[in-house]
């Protein structure tokens, strides 16, 4: 019976390179205030899938959805453009 192990190797070699670089993780930090407020927005979803929205409700998707703006308005004001990038 041949090992897969030894063909293992070829497929998904391991290198350093396989964590993410600091560049990576500072890209993702600044992204954070997004990603949070993306998820909280998914939570809102997830929670009136099921059942009729009610004020409350509407007020919380309504909140949800301007945090998600504002976070997306200061990580784009916090972000320096490309020289030669598009704009």
């Amino acid at each position: 019976m041949n090992s897969i192990v030894a063909l293992q190797e070829c497929v998904t070699p391991w290198s350093d390179g396989l964590e993410p670089a600091a560049a990576e993780l500072d890209a993702i930090e600044v992204e954070m205030p997004v990603i949070s407020a993306e998820v909280e927005l998914l939570d809102v979803r997830i929670a009136l899938m099921d059942r009729v929205p009610n004020e409350l409700d509407e007020r919380r998707f309504r909140r949800a959805v301007h945090r998600l703006l504002d976070a997306r308005r200061l990580v784009a004001a916090a972000t320096e453009p490309v020289p030669g990038g598009v704009a």
